[in-house]
């Protein structure tokens, strides 16, 4: 079996279309979205009316809870953009989705933890470094859940771990948004240091899976400049260089 993860799409069009192409050529069985799908300086109903039809699995991140509760002066700026643009049909399809979800009984999709859309899974984040989460870490996050394969999002970063016990998490890093800074729980920022699009191949061979992580081009720029224009300098340094 072969399966294509995306995460963290954040809106970006022409990031998601350059990865679906890419997608085309791979062979894959299934396609799944982690989250995080909406939510930022570019095109959210544009891309919610891309990604409805497909029909993939997919499952809400944090942004979809946050656009969802409403409350539009208590938003970021990417939020408030989904919120305003989003339709109600829109808006509803986020709605139905869950929060995690098993594929049979070997694949487990969430967006940060299996407890916490906002907890990051394979790093950590002190008051002085965001760093590489240690084993043990991992293994408390990871915690009574049996499926072998866990594919987490949330913080961009293409990044895996095997667990003692075989269990193999994954991020296959973001489609849309290839860095930013979070105040949460200390200030940090994560950088993928250049701006490709990214997902990632995984593959099944008997009972253990291997990943495969994948960088592609698309118009950067062209969406850096949508992101200036939409008002948000931050985004356009980030989608142009994948720095902050």
């Amino acid at each position: 079996m072969k399966i294509a993860a995306l995460s963290d799409i954040h809106g970006n069009l022409s990031a998601l279309d350059a990865v679906l192409a890419d997608i085309s050529s791979a062979g894959v069985d299934l396609i799944v979205n982690l989250g995080d799908i909406l939510s930022g300086a570019l095109y959210p109903g544009e891309t919610a009316d891309r990604l409805i039809p497909l029909g993939l699995p997919t499952i809400r991140g944090n942004h979809e809870r946050q656009v969802l509760a409403g409350d539009r002066e208590r938003m970021g700026a990417s939020d408030r953009r989904a919120f305003d643009s989003l339709r109600p049909e829109q808006l509803k399809w986020i709605a139905g989705l869950p929060e995690t979800l098993s594929i049979g009984t070997d694949i487990l999709l969430v967006h940060g933890t299996p407890e916490n859309d906002l907890t990051y899974f394979l790093e950590t984040v002190t008051p002085s470094v965001c760093r590489e989460a240690t084993r043990d870490e991992v293994e408390h996050r990871a915690g009574t859940v049996a499926s072998r394969l866990i594919l987490c999002g949330h913080t961009h970063l293409q990044r895996s771990m095997t667990l003692d016990d075989g269990r193999l998490i994954v991020n296959p890093g973001s489609v849309g948004l290839q860095a930013y800074e979070d105040d949460r729980p200390f200030p940090h920022r994560i950088e993928m240091g250049s701006p490709h699009a990214r997902y990632a191949i995984l593959t099944r061979a008997g009972t253990d899976w291997s990943v495969d992580f994948r960088a592609v081009e698309y118009d950067w720029a062209a969406a850096s400049a949508a992101a200036m224009a939409h008002g948000r300098p931050d985004w356009a340094v980030a989608l142009r260089d994948g720095r902050c």
